[in-house]
This record gives structure tokens, C-alpha cells and sequence, in this order.
């Protein structure tokens, strides 16, 4: 068992299973197949991410560095959020960017259930947590991965 300290961008406890992408998140190709065509797990459906190609994003925690590509993806996150299609938590090595921050921000006040989100949590994490291991979120951003 290990902790890491990070910030919170949406504050929040939860705990649920690590899914890890080493690599940039296109938030657009991810997500498309769950809000387009009523996947309701969110197998991710960026062919370009190894680490996550076809394996289901809801109810897990997503470890990743950052998110790339569209500036439709604070809007996707939101909308996942909204139609239950989304991780339980996203937990990014690095500072958040912006577009990901809005989404998160975004479901956080419109949608039934915020989707805690925490940044900054270093590369030491990312390199750390595996596929499958136990994560639990606290509300002041320390991330316990079992």
C-alpha cells in the first residue's frame, strides 16, 4: 500500500478500480462509442492508446498524465458524467489541463454525481499503480493505492 498527495479539482472520497494509460487520454476517441452508440461500460475506443484500447473506463479510477486532442473534451467528460458512462474518479500524474478541468468542473455542478477529480499527483504514482489495484480517494486529494 502505498499514498500520494494531490490536489483536488473536484473534491470528493470514493474507491474503485485502477485503469491506467501511460499516454496521453483523447477524451473524444475514448468516449465516442459509449455517448454515440449507447455503450454503456465506455470501452475505450481510442485505437491510438494501448494501455486502454477496448477496455471499460465506468466505475474505475483513471490514472493518466493528461488528456489530448479536441476541444470537445471538457464536454465529453461532462456528458459521460451525465449519462453514467464515466470513471468514478480521473487521477492525473500532472497538472490538469484546462478542457478536462472544465468537463470535471462542469459535472460537478450540474450533473447527479460529481466525478472526483485530483491532479498533481506525480510521475512516482503513474509509474506505481497497475491495472486492477484497489484506489481510494480522500477528500483532501491523498489517493491510497492498494
Amino acid at each position: 500500500m502505498k499514498q500520494f498527495k494531490g490536489r483536488p479539482v473536484v473534491a470528493g472520497t470514493c474507491t474503485a478500480e485502477a485503469l491506467v494509460s501511460h499516454g496521453g487520454f483523447n477524451t473524444l476517441a475514448s468516449f465516442q462509442n459509449a455517448l454515440q452508440f449507447g455503450d454503456k461500460t465506455a470501452k475505450c475506443g481510442d485505437q491510438n492508446n494501448a494501455d486502454l484500447y477496448g477496455k471499460p473506463m465506468v466505475n474505475t479510477a483513471l490514472c493518466l498524465p493528461q488528456t489530448i486532442g479536441s476541444t470537445t473534451g471538457g464536454m465529453v467528460l461532462y456528458c459521460a458524467n451525465v449519462m453514467k458512462r464515466n470513471p468514478t474518479c480521473m487521477l492525473f500524474s500532472e497538472h490538469i489541463d484546462s478542457l478536462a478541468a472544465a468537463g470535471a468542473v462542469l459535472a460537478a455542478v450540474w450533473a447527479d454525481e460529481p466525478m472526483v477529480t485530483i491532479d498533481c499527483l506525480g510521475q512516482e504514482f503513474l509509474d506505481y499503480v497497475k491495472d486492477g489495484m484497489k484506489i481510494t480517494v480522500s477528500e483532501d486529494g491523498t489517493v491510497t493505492v492498494e
